[in-house]
Formats: structure tokens, C-alpha cells, sequence
């Protein structure tokens, strides 16, 4: 048995097409192979020698016949290719409906006449745009009126920005809890309702806060982290794992100010003497890059990250296993804004394994199967086989 086991979310790094992508639009998304072709190559030391490059074609990184960890790549199971989805799959959760989104229309007028009526605000914005671009348009005009700046992304979110003086940070998650109760609705059931305080008073010193708070779903029904939880492991979230999961099977949590940081997060942690998992979102990749079609920032984001990893590596014991997987794709080359449904990778290593393929997965529900059968708990029935025994 590992004593620890550290779980890294490269928020949307996918690797390529798979069989379901078609129906998504995104027959021929690769993140990472097209940010390192559009880049002219990376470089990826850590990660090429765990067998990177043998998962999909990235120019810049080796194929390896020896590698240092296990690499595979993992489809999606569930109808879906957003953030909750795929996390909630990774802990034995099947989502065949999937969370609705907004990104084209805005939200409807109904929803929007019923969010002013129950908190006394009128709303401003109501549309599919950037969190930092969006305060330079209407933050203005919030302050003036009181209006509540509400807006989505491809996500599906439903996010409410005030100002944390002007409006009042525990007015701001009075209403967010009201859109909560309103978006339970089965026609507008979104998977989180986020609060986006902000402070300044020109269009050019608006700066979003870290009073953010998430109000998700709860996962649909058991998951990994709670059978790790209630038999006394520790489950450590790093990033927004808690928020995703809505605080349910977590023992610890660490908020994330960047991908770095949240890393440092890890390092942390890792110098620790404890029993159970750690759980860590990046997502930075995602919000910072991916939906702002950023190829050169993300690269240079996933190669900060590879030096990360060698850190974090360097600090782990011999009976301490790393995986680091995706949660869906985000190609910043293709067309639109939204995430892309696509293989994710799995790379797996400890100082204790030698090496090999883990072959294409069914499903990401692969991860939690194999936590749960180290620590000798119960793992979601549905979907989800372990690869523990495939680790030599």
C-alpha cells in the first residue's frame, strides 16, 4: 500500500481526440500536441521521461523506451466536458445528463426577472465574457446603480461581481445563495453559482479578490474521498477540489493564488507525516489560457509546471505515489472559447515502480478505483477499475 498518494489536475490539458469528441465539435483537438506545434516545440524534461511522448505526438518531447513512470491516456465516460464532470468521474461518479450552459444566449429572462425580484438588484451584463474584461465594462455602472454584474463562461456557471464596499461582501453572497435556491431548477441547473468581489474605482484599477466563493452542487451521490474520509484518512484539496465537490469527503483544503502557487501548496504538504490522499487542481491552464486562446502562455505555463513536478518529485518518499491527468481539453488553437472533449493523459510514478504503459482507459473513474483499493475502501460500483495491480 502507498501511504500517500498526491493527485494533480493539469486543469484542460487533454491529449488528443477521442471516440466521443465528434459530437462535442471537436473532432481534431489536441491540446497539448497543437500548443507545442503552434509554439514550434517544448520542452518538458519531468513529464517526457515519465512517457509523455508516448501518449500522443508533442513536438519537443522524446518518445521513451524506458520510461521513468506509467503513462496512459483515459476517456470520459460521462456526457460531458466540463470541470465538475470530470472530477466527479474521476471519483466514481457516471454524469449522463450534463450541467447546462449559457455561453451562447445568456441566461434566460425568467431566471434573470426571478434572480432581481428575490434579491431587490437589478442585473447588468448577462452574458458569456472574461472576469477581468467585464468589470472594465460595467464595473462603473454597478457602482453607480447597485446593479448586479452577472455573467457565464463556457463553464456552466452562473457568476455574480460586486463591489466589496460599494456593495457589500455579505450582500454579494446573500444573492449568490439566492441564485443557488433559483438554479436548482432542472432547466437552469448550473454546477456552480460563483461570488466575485472586487475592489477599486476606475476601470483601470478594478481588481477581482480573494473573497471568492464557489456555491456548487453537491456530488450526486458517494464518492472516493468520502469513503477515504470516513475510514480517517486525510484528503487534502489543493485548488478548487473542495469547491467542486462542494466540500464533501475533504479533511483540509489550501486555496490557490496560480498554478505555482497551488504547487507550492504540494511541497508543503508533502513534508507531512500523514495517511491519505492529495487532491490538486491547477487551473490556471484553463482560465488563463485555454478560454483566451493563449497558446504561447500556456506553454509556458505547462513548462513551469514540468519544473514543479521535479520539485514535488524530489520531495516524495518511497512509499508515495504521484498521478497527474486532466480534466478535460481546452485547445487554445481551436475555434470558439469553449473546452474540448478529448483523451486525458495519466501519468503515474513513484520512486518504488519502475515503468510501463497503462494502455487507453474507459474511464477517469480509473483514478479513484485505484486509490480506493490501496487504502482498502469501498469504490463507487458504477464505473471505475483499478490499475493498482498493473504497477510494478
Amino acid at each position: 500500500m502507498f501511504k500517500r498518494i498526491f493527485v494533480i489536475v493539469a486543469d484542460s490539458l487533454g491529449c488528443g481526440t477521442a471516440p466521443r469528441s465528434a459530437e462535442f465539435g471537436d473532432e481534431g483537438a489536441n491540446t497539448i500536441a497543437h500548443i507545442a506545434e503552434h509554439e514550434g516545440g517544448i520542452k518538458l524534461p519531468v513529464m517526457e521521461s515519465m512517457g509523455y511522448g508516448n501518449i500522443t505526438d508533442i513536438k519537443g518531447v522524446k518518445k521513451v523506451n524506458n520510461p521513468k513512470g506509467y503513462y496512459g491516456r483515459m476517456d470520459e465516460a460521462s456526457n460531458g466536458k466540463d470541470t465538475m464532470t470530470g472530477h466527479w468521474e474521476m471519483m466514481g461518479i457516471l454524469t449522463e445528463n450534463p450541467f447546462k450552459t449559457f455561453t451562447d444566449t445568456g441566461f434566460p429572462k425568467e431566471l434573470i426577472d426571478e434572480l432581481e425580484a428575490k434579491t431587490g438588484h437589478k442585473v447588468i451584463g448577462n452574458c458569456a465574457a472574461s472576469g477581468t474584461e467585464i468589470l472594465k465594462d460595467l464595473g462603473l455602472e454597478h457602482i453607480k446603480t447597485g446593479a448586479m454584474i452577472v455573467y457565464t463562461s463556457a463553464d456552466s456557471v452562473l457568476q455574480i461581481a460586486c463591489h466589496e464596499e460599494h456593495f457589500g461582501l455579505d450582500e454579494l453572497y446573500r444573492c449568490c445563495e439566492i441564485a443557488r435556491e433559483i438554479c436548482m431548477k432542472p432547466e437552469w441547473m448550473v454546477g456552480r453559482i460563483i461570488a466575485r468581489p472586487f475592489l477599486g474605482e476606475t476601470k483601470d484599477t478594478f481588481k477581482r479578490t480573494t473573497n471568492r466563493h464557489d456555491y456548487a452542487l453537491s456530488p450526486t451521490s458517494r464518492t472516493t474521498l468520502d469513503e477515504l474520509k470516513d475510514k480517517g484518512y486525510s484528503v487534502v484539496s489543493i485548488g478548487k477540489i473542495k469547491d467542486i465537490f462542494n466540500g464533501c469527503g475533504i479533511t483540509e483544503a489550501y486555496k490557490n493564488l496560480s498554478n505555482h502557487n497551488g504547487m507550492e501548496h504540494a511541497f508543503e504538504v508533502a513534508k507531512h507525516d500523514f495517511t491519505g490522499l492529495v487532491f490538486s487542481n491547477l487551473v490556471d491552464f484553463d482560465a488563463l489560457y485555454g478560454h483566451r486562446r493563449d497558446p504561447k502562455g500556456y506553454h509556458d505555463a505547462i513548462e513551469e509546471f514540468d519544473s514543479d513536478l521535479k520539485t514535488l518529485m524530489d520531495l516524495l518518499n518511497d512509499d508515495d505515489l504521484l498521478m497527474v491527468t486532466a480534466d478535460h481539453g481546452n485547445d487554445p488553437t481551436w475555434t470558439g472559447t469553449d473546452h474540448t472533449r478529448e483523451y486525458v493523459p495519466i501519468l503515474v510514478w513513484s520512486k518504488s515502480l519502475k515503468g510501463g504503459s497503462l494502455g487507453t482507459r474507459k474511464s477517469f473513474a480509473d483514478i479513484g478505483a485505484t486509490i480506493a483499493e490501496n487504502f482498502n475502501v469501498k469504490a463507487p460500483d458504477v464505473i471505475g477499475e483499478s490499475f493498482l495491480s498493473e504497477l510494478k
